[in-house]
């Protein structure tokens, strides 16, 4: 089965390489660091299994995994997690996600989902008890769109205009174009707003705690 490591910290992605190198049914066929360089080696190498981390930079991770199966269309994703996060597990899953593991996942965990889901086609989830129920509930009406819940995640982290749209891979006027839905949508009147609306409703993640959504710049 051909692996495509992805993962931002280069320490754990050497040693997840090295652990699954010793597995001969494995072949690991690139170790990538950003989202970027994800979808060119899936477009290079077609793996079988992409081990995805849920934080990879430059790109959300809703946003890689479409690029990824554009370039590699029968690839199957498992995404690795630091941080208990039910809402954007749920999401994952629901965007085509076989599986999420946290990184604290024993050796045997991850190489048992590894060959469930690269050869079976199995859903595997090695999360929280407090994650595992909640991905079990059925989503709550989401009024938004994956893209416009996309570019609300990032407006509150206080990207311009361009700089969603570069990440996006969208012009600044489709930006502008899903803020002035969302707005609609939930009834806000800026920016600052929909994203306090978004985050009282549980549509985006909730900000850090202790501290403040910093001015958007435009």
């Amino acid at each position: 089965m051909r692996v495509l490591l992805a993962d931002g910290h280069a320490l754990f992605r050497d040693g997840l390489a090295e652990l699954l190198s010793m597995e001969a049914d494995l072949d690991i066929v690139g170790r990538v660091g950003d989202s970027i360089a994800t979808i060119e080696t899936c477009r290079q190498t077609r793996p079988h299994l992409v081990l995805l981390d849920i934080r990879l930079p430059y790109h959300p991770i809703l946003t890689t995994m479409q690029g990824v199966r554009e370039a590699a269309p029968h690839a199957r994703f498992v995404v690795l997690a630091t941080d208990d996060e039910p809402r954007l597990f749920q999401e994952v899953l629901a965007a085509g996600a076989h599986g999420v593991l946290m990184k604290t996942a024993t050796r045997e965990e991850l190489v048992g989902a590894i060959r469930a889901i690269g050869y079976q086609g199995k859903t595997f989830l090695s999360v929280s008890q407090r994650s595992a129920r909640e991905i079990a509930r059925p989503a709550r009406a989401n009024p938004l769109s994956p893209r416009e819940s996309q570019i609300l995640e990032l407006a509150a982290k206080a990207l311009s205009n361009a700089q969603i749209a570069t990440l996006l891979f969208i012009s600044e006027g489709t930006v502008k174009r899903h803020l002035t839905n969302i707005y609609a949508k939930l009834g806000a009147v800026s920016r600052l707003d929909a994203v306090n609306r978004a985050r009282a409703g549980g549509l985006i993640q909730p900000a850090v705690e202790g501290g403040e959504l910093p001015p958007p710049a435009e």
